[in-house]
């Protein structure tokens, strides 16, 4: 059945101006004109669907476009899906912003988003609100990509774990730690950890998903590879995924601290008073140089 593009805005509850601007995109194919009227059809309504859905989902409107071009498939979609972590309160309840190409995220609301752990997700003003960081500085933080929000339902959202984030840094802070000096340290880790990030994801594509999006076999033995509506392999990939990436998580996070630890024991060490490197150690535990200063000193001479 054809229809005029006034009917498949009603049918597709979307604006006439945002199916142009899809077209403009290339999310949807033209459609078939007769003389100066245009005819879309059944294929542009579930086209219309799909690309509400994918958004509803989390996914920016570049990756709906590969994935509804081809450029990207099925078990992309599913990693990305999972990678976004995004899900609505309410599903039945269409996202705000979804006409709109370019949702604002100014002022606060309850919009009731939530992410994937149930949740809830922060404007940045609410962050501001429920922080007590300055809303100027977090802006601040975020132009410098040292605070990077989530896509959740398609908006830029915070989530519990920014919030705890945010007041760290403050309480650095209060604790007298100069603010430009904060930001040039986060601007220093933020370059490296993202260079590491990058020749990590480039790792579990060249070992992970490349071997499954092939057919071979990888990981852990007994686990076969899925055969979903999404192709073999697909179940496979977000399982590689929501293991590995805790896995990761830990293993960085540990070492992180660890090397931190590590480096502030030894400057208290040299720098410190008897009384400062006696305290740190039995903060952080262990068997400290004073101690074992100490014991070499009470050792009985031969």
């Amino acid at each position: 059945m054809e229809m005029r593009v006034e009917q498949l805005s009603v049918g597709a509850g979307v604006s006439v101006d945002t199916i142009r601007y899809y077209q403009s995109k290339g999310l949807l194919e033209p459609p078939r004109r007769q003389g100066r009227v245009a005819w879309y059809d059944e294929g542009h309504l579930e086209r219309l669907a799909r690309i509400r859905s994918l958004q509803q989902r989390g996914f920016t409107l570049a990756t709906i476009v590969r994935l509804v071009t081809g450029d990207l498939d099925a078990a992309d979609e599913a990693l990305v899906g999972e990678l976004s972590g995004a899900q609505r309160v309410g599903a039945a309840r269409l996202s705000p912003g979804l006409d709109d190409p370019q949702p604002s995220d100014s002022g606060p609301g309850e919009d009731g988003l939530t992410v994937s752990d149930g949740g809830r997700a922060f404007t940045l003003v609410e962050l501001a609100h429920e922080t007590g960081v300055p809303l100027a500085l977090l802006k601040a933080v975020e132009a410098e990509g040292l605070l990077i929000p989530r896509r959740v339902a398609g908006r830029q959202r915070y989530t519990e774990d920014d919030v705890a984030a945010a007041k760290a840094g403050l309480l650095l802070l209060e604790w007298g730690i100069p603010l430009s000096a904060l930001l040039e340290l986060a601007r220093r880790h933020h370059e490296a950890t993202e260079a590491v990030a990058r020749e990590a994801v480039a790792m579990f594509s060249a070992h992970v998903r490349g071997p499954l999006r092939d057919g071979r076999p990888v990981g852990p033995e007994d686990r076969s590879a899925s055969e979903t509506a999404g192709g073999p392999g697909v179940d496979r990939l977000l399982q590689a995924y929501s293991e590995l990436l805790p896995a990761v998580d830990a293993l960085v996070g540990h070492h992180f601290t660890r090397t931190l630890v590590k480096v502030a024991l030894d400057h208290v060490e040299q720098v410190g008073s008897e009384d400062e490197r006696r305290a740190v150690w039995e903060q952080v535990g262990g068997d400290s140089a004073v101690e074992r200063r100490e014991g070499q000193q009470a050792a009985p001479i031969p």
